[in-house]
């Protein structure tokens, strides 16, 4: 014989009712009322989050289906052997990056051979193994200028970027010949051959140019580090795409992006302390991107391909260790959507805070996750209950039917959509892993919300800000990579 409880005072399709009826309810009926809260307000925000992304995708497709999408082809040697239009400075920040920095130089050396480019980068005097790392990478070529902070690390990023620019300063005043570009770049990346010399032409119609990331899948890390392919892959195969399109202010990755050396001098002197770069922010880099409409610059964002179809963008391994990986992804949430909610606002039409509300939804999107999770676990519970003959205290009305359904089309719709993007730049089986990954990414995610909103009170108690930067410890160019496989010429 079944047992229903509905007996004790739980309506059969709602739970309106008032305190004093509530009184000596059972455990199970409680862990019901809450299961029933959880998927109304889980499966509320979810199919916004659903709608949300649906136009993004809507978007897309209309730009792919009526030819707007632009479809440039080139020769990857022809690019790379261009001479560029002026002097460039490629910017690289270290702390700590004793392991992959030499390989980054080194790399950077041998894949743009121009001779009108300078790197510059920064490392702390009480960090004599990344010094150390970045001499063997530059040797004697005198394309590198390793500046040694007069401080002990870490500082912030912000600080080791704006040092970097302050030497860049004396260089050209003692020279006389301004840079026309200045390149951002992390000390783990691995350039493309043609990334320096499209954004030298791109730089010609743009104050801002952004190019593709492009994290690559790990063998020994296929569940953590290599869940940054499928992100990468829907924001700078899709969504920077239609951001470009909207023409809205276009955020900075921090890697594989340039700045018009003019544009961030205006930047810099419109500051107080006469720096372009934020100190007080986590993610300077994302905020410099975002102000660059505000300063009359414009911004572009270049996704390319050769004529092989490879993907010109900035490769790199991320963290693949779970702590390292929230902490990464932390530092991103709490300087790209509290602070960045705190510091930028809501300036801008309808595209521009549709667009600045992505960037923030992070710890609300967290939260749901959470709440959805937890509704899993106690709709397992009663699933199990209602096996050996407990039922629900509640029935599903038609909302909730309505909620329910929704979602699980809207799931199956985005698995599709990231599978799609996944595979189109790493292939079939990285795309179905892509999709398999899904709860192991929404965990990460959980994680580095309550990390990041931790670390916000932290900062509004008056603690300062330091570099919590994540080390890295494996290169692309060290490890010897497989050519990627050959695929069709696509444009997106």
């Amino acid at each position: 014989m079944r047992f229903s409880m509905h007996s004790k005072g739980l309506a059969n399709n709602t739970f309106g009712l008032g305190i004093n009826r509530m009184e000596g309810w059972t455990v199970l009926e409680w862990l019901a009322l809450a299961e029933r809260e959880l998927l109304l307000f889980a499966g509320f925000f979810f199919l916004i989050g659903a709608i949300d992304e649906l136009l993004v995708d809507g978007l897309w497709g209309w730009l792919r289906l009526s030819g707007r999408l632009p479809s440039l082809q080139f020769n990857r040697e022809d690019v790379r052997k261009r001479s560029l239009s002026g002097t460039a400075a490629v910017f690289i920040p270290a702390w700590r990056e004793e392991q992959v920095l030499e390989h980054t130089i080194a790399h950077a050396l041998k894949a743009w051979p121009h001779d009108d480019y300078r790197i510059y980068v920064g490392c702390y005097r009480n960090d004599m193994p990344t010094l150390e790392s970045a001499m063997r990478g530059a040797g004697s070529d005198p394309r590198v200028r390793i500046v040694v902070l007069d401080c002990d690390g870490p500082s912030t990023k912000a600080d080791c970027l704006n040092r970097l620019y302050k030497a860049l300063e004396v260089d050209e005043r003692r020279s006389g010949f301004p840079v026309r570009m200045i390149v951002l770049h992390d000390a783990e990346d691995m350039v493309d051959a043609a990334a320096l010399g499209l954004m030298d032409k791109a730089i010609d119609r743009a104050e801002f140019v952004q190019i593709p990331v492009l994290p690559l899948p790990q063998k020994h890390s296929r569940w953590i580090g290599s869940h940054y392919c499928e992100e990468f892959a829907e924001a700078h195969g899709k969504t920077m795409v239609v951001r470009d399109w909207l023409s809205t202010c276009m955020p900075a990755a921090g890697v594989g992006c340039a700045f018009d050396r003019a544009m961030l001098g205006s930047m810099a002197r419109r500051q107080a302390d006469g720096i372009p770069f934020s100190v007080d922010s986590l993610t300077e880099d994302y905020e410099l991107g975002m102000r660059i409409e505000a300063a009359g610059g414009r911004s572009r964002f270049l996704r390319v391909r050769g004529e092989d179809g490879s993907l010109v963008a900035t490769r790199a391994y991320f963290p693949s260790r779970i702590d390292s990986s929230v902490k990464q992804k932390a530092r991103w949430v709490h300087g790209i959507a509290l602070q960045g909610w705190e510091r930028l606002g809501w300036e801008g039409g309808i595209a521009e805070r549709w667009m600045r509300l992505r960037d923030r939804r992070g710890p609300l999107a967290a939260l749901v996750m959470a709440c959805g999770y937890t509704f899993l676990l106690l709709a397992g519970l009663f699933f199990i209950l209602g096996e050996i003959g407990i039922d629900r205290p509640w029935q599903a009305d038609p909302l909730l039917r309505f909620l329910i359904i929704a979602n699980m089309a809207s799931f199956a719709w985005r698995a599709v959509m990231r599978f799609a993007y996944t595979a189109r730049d790493y292939g079939f089986a990285e795309g179905v892993r892509a999709v398999l990954r899904i709860p192991i990414t929404n965990i990460i995610a959980i994680m580095a919300s309550r990390r990041a909103l931790a670390g916000y009170v932290k900062s509004l108690r008056g603690e300062v800000t330091v570099w919590d930067k994540t080390v890295h410890e494996t290169h692309p160019a060290a490890a010897q990579l497989q050519p990627e496989p050959q695929r069709q010429k696509v444009v997106a």
